[in-house]
């Protein structure tokens, strides 16, 4: 196989990858290589993969060859890729981002990575964050800044911010990471790429907390998958999530496919704007466009309904557990009672069962995935004092959380999806969110968008 056919390869879906690995095509270590040269090529101004493991990475691809050469197929055998820089792989360092955490290296895989690895994933190394995963920027004193290969001087999103410009300068084709405040769709909505925030627990997290720390599951957070394609997350969905080894003793997932086969059944509610959070109007104005295809394609589109929930008041919510969940490990924390704990989790499960109401009526809510596109850098170290500009009026920089939020209260699937560019040529990135545990519904419905719309789109060569 030559250099040039695996470098194409490398520009295809997962999926297709791994057909080609398995049908002889090409094979796994040629295609490392392959992955690696372009790493090497490409990341210097980016800085997105930041923890590189290329001998191991060869080590594993050869033992992928050996298994393909005796017919074993599994579902990633021999497909090269990265994970977030938070997620532990065994032998590598995981930081977070922080300084303190310098030189704290792995014992063994996170659940999540080590069932990647075990559906035959090959992986190269880790990508960027920024300190506690606490940022829509991937920036920290450990590794430097992720830039975003659509425009240099712009964040590519946070905290998998490394993960998504990988992805989008095409130097892995699927990715892992993690999302409590909208870590992967947002990364994913500013580089044009797609992410997939699970149902609460549904991927196990064990091996993804601050360094140290291996208890129980933190509040809200969840990993999933970044990829360049709908299916691609399916892919990866389907390897990962499934309860712990323990746990699987006596319970086995069993998720339901997806309620629609075809675009024109699902019924779509359209939410452009959040009482809490500023949104910008091209943001706005891609919702609305969306919704007129979806429209004119025959899908039953509502733009109002007493059944949604009180926004304002369930971002109130979010707010109080995020901030207490996100504390943990780092200075300064959130501290709460366990009665004042005990009643914001009463209020989330209301907000669950609210929820629950409203998607009997609806199969997705088509939602901004953030109240605007790419922005410059920021570099004020105090947070209340950033500000992000939108339609030219500045606002708080952290309200942003109101839109990634809005799934993750009430521990819903939410998919972001390529939506179309602003007039200046940036990736805009919407979100479905659906049913709990009906996963498979939101990323069936961004696939269905992808083929009717198209989807990803690289962004130009840098010069």
């Amino acid at each position: 196989m030559s250099e040039t056919v695996s470098l194409d390869l490398l520009d295809q879906t997962a999926g297709e990858i791994v057909a080609a690995l398995a049908a002889r095509e090409v094979g796994a270590l040629e295609l490392a290589d392959a992955a690696i040269a372009r790493i090497e090529a490409r990341d210097g101004p980016i800085n997105a993969v930041v923890v590189r493991d290329f001998e191991r990475a060869r080590q594993a691809a050869r033992a992928a060859d050996a298994a393909l050469a005796r017919g074993e197929r599994r579902p990633l055998l021999g497909l090269p890729m990265t994970v977030k820089e938070s997620n532990e792989v065994e032998g590598l360092p995981s930081t977070w981002g922080s300084p303190a955490f310098s030189g704290w290296v792995a014992e063994k895989d996170a659940v999540a990575v080590a069932r990647l690895k075990a559906a035959g994933a090959v992986i190269l190394g880790k990508t960027n964050v920024p300190p506690f995963l606490a940022d829509w920027q991937s920036t920290n004193p450990v590794y430097g800044r992720t830039k975003n290969p659509w425009d240099l001087g712009l964040s590519p999103g946070g905290s998998s911010g490394g993960s998504a410009a990988a992805l989008a300068a095409g130097m892995t084709p699927l990715e892992f990471g993690s999302d409590i405040g909208g870590s992967i769709r947002v990364p994913a909505a500013f580089c044009g790429v797609y992410g997939h925030k699970p149902s609460y627990g549904l991927i196990p997290t064990r091996g993804h907390s601050p360094p140290g720390l291996d208890g129980g599951p933190i509040a809200l957070a969840c990993v999933g998958p970044l990829a360049r394609c709908a299916a691609d997350l399916d892919l990866a969905l389907g390897v990962t999530a499934g309860p712990e080894p323990e746990e699987a003793v006596g319970y086995a997932l069993n998720l339901r496919g997806p309620r629609h086969a075809e675009l024109a059944d699902y019924r779509v509610f359209v939410l452009d704007r959040h009482p809490a959070v500023a949104t910008d109007s091209e943001v706005a104005g891609a919702v609305q466009a969306l919704a007129g295809k979806l429209d004119a394609f025959g899908c039953q589109v509502t733009r109002g309904s007493d059944l949604l929930p009180d926004l304002a008041a369930q971002h109130a919510i979010y707010m109080a557990l995020v901030g207490a969940a996100m504390s943990r490990g780092s200075p300064g924390g959130t501290t709460l009672n366990a009665h004042e704990w005990m009643n914001l989790l009463d209020a989330q499960v209301a907000y669950r069962r609210h929820w629950a109401r409203f998607f009997e009526d609806f199969d997705v809510v088509v939602a901004p995935t953030f109240g605007t596109v790419a922005y410059p850098h920021v570099d004020e170290p105090d947070n209340s004092k950033r500000v992000l500009m939108i339609d030219g009026q500045p606002t708080p920089y952290f309200a942003q959380l109101g839109w990634p939020g809005l799934a993750l209260l009430p521990n819903l699937p939410a998919t972001a999806f390529p939506a179309g560019f602003t007039r200046g040529g940036l990736p805009i990135g919407l979100q479905a969110i659906g049913p709990y545990l009906e996963d498979r519904t939101t990323i069936a419905f961004a696939g269905l968008l992808e083929r009717e719309f198209g989807g990803f789109k690289a962004p130009p060569p840098l010069v």
